[in-house]
């Protein structure tokens, strides 16, 4: 069995596990990623999701059959196991503010991982810069979660809302790794980085909607709202050097 075909595997069992663990579907009516009246502005959302799909990253010659499980994979798929297990169980909070917070600290974790293992492997200077600049805000915003949290236990039991939003996440969270699970797979370490962080910031801009959607908590909505106004421009940074690094003769 190759590399890719374990780690396809592995996917499949976390995408059914997050599909299990929502209680029942949402309704029809529910829109996933739409936004309360009263919610802050939010800027547009990045465009063309598949515009530059992480499977038009990886080099022509090079097929899923064909990819080895380096080391460099490896560490990728140990940090997408933990953060994954890390954010389904915080997707399973009652209370859709504790939930959310508990969600994006494991967000927050694959997030230092994955810059680690940039740091680890890679060789362009942009992407390492891109690697110490993430450790050092997401572990800002680490401890204000860490804080929070701290004096915000979840509730006994389920909120009118908490349905529709475990619903939303789990639909959010499959898309995410299905698109990183591709990513990670690129063979050249920093082209790795930039096409599994890409789908991991539009992942993290998907669950600040949701949580601007259901969240009641001024201090986690407005983090949602931060973090919404400081992953889009990466997403869009992050496009343009993906592009700009796959040309021919680039």
């Amino acid at each position: 069995m190759t590399a890719f075909h374990r780690f396809a595997l592995f996917a499949t069992g976390v995408s059914a596990t997050l599909l299990i663990s929502a209680c029942q579907p949402a309704s029809d009516d529910v829109e996933v990623n739409a936004v309360q009246d009263d919610a802050p502005v939010v800027a547009e959302q990045v465009d063309n999701h598949e515009d530059m799909d992480a499977h038009d990253m990886m080099t022509a010659d090079t097929t899923p059959d064909e990819m080895p499980m380096t080391d460099i994979f490896k560490d990728y798929t140990k940090s997408m196991t933990d953060m994954h297990n890390e954010m389904m169980v915080g997707m399973a909070y009652n209370d859709p503010d504790t939930a959310f917070a508990k969600s994006m600290l494991g967000h927050h974790h694959g997030a230092v991982d994955m810059a680690k293992i940039e740091l680890k492997y890679g060789t362009d200077e942009t992407m390492r810069k891109l690697a110490k600049d993430i450790i050092d805000s997401q572990q800002l915003e680490i401890d204000i979660i860490n804080k929070w949290l701290a004096s915000h236990p979840d509730a006994p039991k389920p909120k009118p809302d908490t349905q529709a939003m475990q619903q939303a996440y789990t639909v959010g969270m499959q898309a995410m790794h299905d698109n990183m699970m591709t990513g990670i797979a690129n063979p050249v370490p920093d082209m790795a980085f930039a096409s599994g962080m890409l789908p991991h910031h539009r992942g993290a801009v998907d669950m600040a909607m949701i949580q601007l959607q259901y969240g009641a908590d001024k201090e986690m909505r407005k983090l949602a709202q931060d973090i919404i106004d400081a992953q889009q421009p990466e997403i869009i940074w992050l496009q343009e050097w993906i592009a700009k690094t796959t040309k021919p003769n680039a």
